[in-house]
Order: structure tokens, then C-alpha cells, then sequence
């Protein structure tokens, strides 16, 4: 069973289709795979951004985001991971400790699974470009992405473990990624080992977004902890940092969320132009809308953020 409707964009006067609950069989996993799948109602060769939620959340957060990128030509594809508060798994459960490796098996799910859920969507069957293809992610959904763009989990003896990156990803965006493990308070260090993370064959390109005034109490570091990714990552890389964001980046889990401690309108629409034109110019590198972005903050008297690139 799912249900959809159809929004029209005010920014980009383009009606969007959002079709949930998708149904994926995940043998083993205890839960099925449920997604959203949000796309224009017109268009073809239409990229897919593949996105992975914060913690507790699901597949119906990040409205800024995902409507804004579907409306602006992408097929956003939003997969609810085992740690979702709609699903109420405790952290007693015998899949907690595994949790982390089971979100990176959601996406690659969601990719083998593309044909199933373009044939779920009205009107969605043909229209996809599986040559472009990015993941993106806030929080510890930035960390899961990242996996699948390179990244690696470091075992307790610093020894990395197995590369999971998918070689189906050709670009990501990742926001408010925390950063290497080595800086984390006691009490992260023992309750989530995962949290270490070695960026040094996440190769494939990626936007990472930090805000200058995230303080996580999982660390023992101040916001530039987020820069991390940045920092220790090689390739081609651009780093945007928020002037006066928190964790939730102005507000990208949703619209007037209780979670969001920052709320900034403008913020949350400066990310969905950055993000747009990045991920568009990354999968179409003859397309020059992020130069033109990126110019626009450059020359801005009183921007809000700042890019570097490596």
C-alpha cells in the first residue's frame, strides 16, 4: 500500500510527486525496507539523490530538502533506517550494536532496488538516469552516505575496516558529518564504536556543509570537528561552512521542528541552492550552476557561509 500527493513548488512553479510507503523485502533485517520516493511530475534522465536521515528520524524528515531537490529535477529516494522513532526498536534490541552496517545496507537496497520503485511511482517508469546517481545525508546519515562514497569504519586497533563504497555513486552531500573518532568524550567512545571514521579513500566528490557553531556533546572538540571530513579526505572536495549554524543547519530536518535550535530560513534556502547546483554540476560536468552559486556567496556583502575547494 502507499499513498502520494502533489505539491507545487512556489520557488520553482514545479509540481512534484511523493509516493509512501514503498515496500522493499530486506530478508534478515527483521523490519522490510520502507521508502519514499519524491520526483517532478515531468521531465526525463532525471539524477537520483539517494538520502539517509539522522538519527530517529525517517523516511517523512528533511522536507526542505528533498522537496526542493525533486522540484528541481532530482528523484529523491528516502529509505527509513532500523533507528527511526516511527519503528520504536530499543536500544536493547540484539540489531542495535549492527544498526550503523544495517543503514549502509539500506541504501545499497535502495540502489538494487531501483527498477522495483520506479515501477511503484505513477508515472515515474523510464524516466531515471542510473549513470547519475549521488547519496547524501545529515548527521549520522552523513556518515552512513559517506561509506558509500569511501569512507571506512577504523576497528579498536585503528585498523580500517571493509570498503564499502559503491562504485554506483558518483557524487554526495554531506551535512553536519561528525568528525574522527580520536576526539570523541568517553561516553561516545563506548556506546558507539562506529564513530570512527578514516575519510582517507573516501574519494569520490562531495560537498561537506559545517556549521561554525555546532557543538556536539559526542566530542571533546568544538565545531571544527565537522570540518574533519574536509580536512582529512582527499580528491576533489568542497567544504560550505555555515556562518552561525548549528546541528540542524537552520532547520533542514523540517519545517518548524522542535529538534531545530537555529532556525534560519534564509540559511535552509541558501543550503538548497548550494546543494542543487552542486549535485547538478558534479553529475553534469558541462553544467556551470555551481560556479555561478558559488560566485553569487563569493560576491555577496553579507553572506552567509563560505566555500573552499580542494
Amino acid at each position: 500500500m502507499s499513498d502520494s500527493n502533489t505539491t507545487i513548488m512556489s520557488d520553482s512553479n514545479a509540481a512534484i510527486l511523493s509516493v509512501k510507503p514503498l515496500i522493499l523485502p530486506a530478508p534478515g533485517r527483521g523490519e522490510d525496507l520502507q521508502v519514499r520516493v519524491s520526483a517532478p511530475v515531468t521531465g526525463g534522465d532525471l539524477p537520483v539523490v539517494v538520502f539517509s536521515h539522522g538519527f530517529g528520524w525517517s523516511m517523512d524528515g528533511y522536507a526542505p530538502l528533498a522537496d526542493h531537490w525533486a522540484a528541481h529535477g532530482f528523484v529523491v529516494v528516502q529509505p527509513t533506517h532500523l533507528d527511526s522513532r516511527t519503528l520504536g526498536i530499543p536500544h536493547e534490541d540484539p540489531r542495535f550494536p549492527r544498526i550503523w552496517r544495517i543503514r549502509v545496507e539500506d541504501l545499497k537496497r535502495v540502489l538494487d532496488g531501483l527498477d522495483v520503485l520506479e515501477a511503484s511511482v505513477p508515472g515515474l517508469a523510464g524516466r531515471l538516469d542510473r549513470d547519475r546517481i549521488a547519496v547524501a545525508g545529515h548527521s549520522w546519515g552523513a556518515q552512513t552516505a559517506s561509506t558509500l562514497l569511501g569512507a571506512r569504519v577504523l576497528d579498536a586497533d585503528g585498523v580500517p575496516g571493509e570498503d564499502l563504497s559503491d562504485p554506483r555513486v558518483k557524487a554526495g552531500a554531506l551535512l553536519a558529518l561528525t568528525g574522527l573518532g580520536d576526539d570523541l568524550t568517553p561516553f561516545a567512545a563506548e556506546q558507539l564504536p562506529f564513530m570512527r571514521p578514516s575519510f582517507a579513500t573516501m574519494t569520490t566528490p562531495a560537498l561537506i556543509v559545517a556549521g561554525d557553531h555546532d557543538r556536539s556533546q559526542l566530542s571533546t572538540r568544538g565545531p571544527d570537528w565537522f570540518t574533519d571530513p574536509y580536512t582529512y579526505s582527499p580528491g576533489d572536495k568542497t567544504l560550505l561552512t555555515l556562518f552561525g549554524a548549528e546541528h540542524s543547519l537552520g532547520g533542514i530536518p523540517g519545517y518548524e521542528v522542535a529538534e531545530t535550535t537555529d532556525e534560519s530560513p534564509a540559511r535552509v534556502a541558501l543550503l538548497q541552492r548550494l546543494t542543487t547546483a552542486y549535485l547538478r554540476s558534479t553529475l553534469h560536468p558541462e553544467d556551470t550552476g555551481w560556479k555561478a552559486a558559488a560566485a553569487a556567496l563569493d560576491q555577496d556583502p553579507d553572506p552567509l557561509g563560505q566555500l573552499q575547494s580542494k
